[in-house]
């Protein structure tokens, strides 16, 4: 049995890059969330904070949505 290292790698690369990238986005769309939040206790509104952050979901949406077609494929 041979392993392609070289393949086996590249995956790993992927994953953690994707993983990473995925995370950090949806943290930015809680701060985002958070930040509005805290306007609107001031009484203050911050609508591109919660723009911001339903973008950041929706595209952490639409990986995920990606992968799984990925892997139905």
């Amino acid at each position: 049995m041979n392993i392609d290292w070289g393949a086996l790698g590249s995956v790993l690369g992927v994953s953690v890059i994707s993983t990473v990238g995925l995370v950090g986005l949806f943290t930015l769309g809680i701060a985002a969330l958070s930040r509005q939040e805290a306007a609107e206790a001031r009484g203050a509104a911050a609508p591109l904070a919660r723009g911001g952050a339903y973008a950041c979901f929706a595209l952490c949406a639409a990986a995920v949505a990606y992968g799984i077609y990925l892997i139905a494929l």
